[in-house]
């Protein structure tokens, strides 16, 4: 087995996922990164867990959206329902053949699927924040993210798995490190009540005070590096112009700005997909309102890749979330989407808390 491989399952669990004996694991992917999977599951296995995997199909996926009734599109298995209730921990593998597979369906078709899986949604981030959930997305290198980085395969594993810094001595280690540093951020964050992000065309303002940041080093997103919280549901207001092209379900919005009154979104536009852009944030109220705001601290991370789980953690970047917040962070605003933007903040940005700068040019200040 490759040895990145196997020390990248390693971490998922026994650090990210921290899976114990007796546990009800379950992990999902699709059939080619079908190798992470197996180095992840025997490694759950030796801790005593039991492992239950889910390999999907995207044309089967494709075909629901475009063949499926509207009831059918709305439906919940039971089983599904009471895994959601059941399960101890959770892993998404993010590993396709094909980036761009839903984005031929009808946007108003994902949206009604989206809609029905809101409350199981809700279920499973209240789960996660009470701690009766710990779930983990990581990444396997295919053709299809290669491609859409512009990189070989071999250059694009390269770059994934320095990003995990799974060449590390003791990557373990690295990610406490880093679990370490970033918890002294959060400390300072904690005390914040009013943020005030400029950047290029942007300018924008909103309320923290009581929200939680929470620290991401490697647990529930692998590879990892941000921190975050939610505003105040009522008040952002201001304007922001995203720097890079966002993803949601294979499909691409670029050239995305948005206008913010007492929280929500009252003026949208995009250079590219605007009509898609338009049709998830009428998903419902909710998606017009941010669900998050985040500060990427991946270093390592110096490409867009177009991939948002390595995007939104770009070292000198920020990202604000339309959509569902997180309840760890004491949001509450509910949507059926959650879309993160990312904002580049190298240059000419920077963030100011309570009237002092704390970051500038792509670095905290503090």
């Amino acid at each position: 087995m490759d040895k990145r491989i196997e020390n990248t399952a390693k971490i998922l669990v026994n650090y990210s996922l921290g899976i114990k004996p007796g546990q009800l694991f379950k992990i999902k992917a699709e059939p080619v990164a079908s190798p992470l999977v197996k180095a992840v599951y025997d490694e759950a296995v030796k801790v005593g867990a039991h492992v239950n995997v889910e390999l999907f199909l995207i044309d089967t996926l494709e075909s629901f959206f475009n063949l499926g009734s509207d009831e059918q599109l709305s439906f919940i298995w039971p089983a599904v329902e009471l895994e959601y209730k059941k399960m101890d921990a959770y892993l998404f593998i993010w590993g396709t053949t094909n980036t761009k597979f839903l984005s031929g369906v009808d946007p108003k078709r994902l949206q009604l699927n989206r809609k029905a899986m809101e409350p199981l949604r809700t279920e499973f981030f209240q789960r996660a924040a009470d701690g009766t959930l710990h779930w983990s997305g990581a990444q396997f290198p295919t053709e299809a993210h290669a491609q859409d980085a512009e990189m070989s395969l071999a250059d694009y594993e390269d770059f994934v798995y320095r990003a995990m810094h799974v060449f590390e001595d003791d990557p373990v280690a690295y990610w406490r490190g880093v679990e370490k540093e970033q918890q002294r951020l959060v400390d300072i964050l904690n005390g914040v009540e009013k943020i005030h992000l400029r950047a290029k065309e942007t300018d924008l303002t909103l309320n923290v005070k009581g929200r939680k940041w929470i620290n991401c080093c490697g647990k529930e997103n692998f590879p990892d590096g941000e921190i975050f919280t939610t505003p105040i549901e009522d008040s952002v207001n201001g304007k922001i112009a995203y720097t890079f092209p966002a993803f949601l379900q294979g499909t691409e919005a670029d050239g995305v700005r948005f206008t913010f009154k007492d929280g929500k979104i009252v003026e949208a536009t995009a250079e590219k997909n605007e009509d898609f852009l338009m049709a998830m944030l009428d998903t419902d109220d909710g998606a017009r309102r941010l669900g998050e705001f985040a500060i990427g601290t991946n270093y390592e991370i110096t490409k867009f890749t177009r991939n948002t789980l390595f995007d939104e953690k770009i070292g000198g970047t920020c990202h604000l979330a339309v959509g569902s917040s997180f309840p760890e962070t004491g949001g509450k605003n509910k949507s059926g989407i959650h879309w993160d933007m990312v904002c580049d903040l190298k240059g000419d940005g920077e963030i100011e808390a309570d009237g002092k700068i704390i970051y500038k040019d792509g670095q905290f200040t503090v």
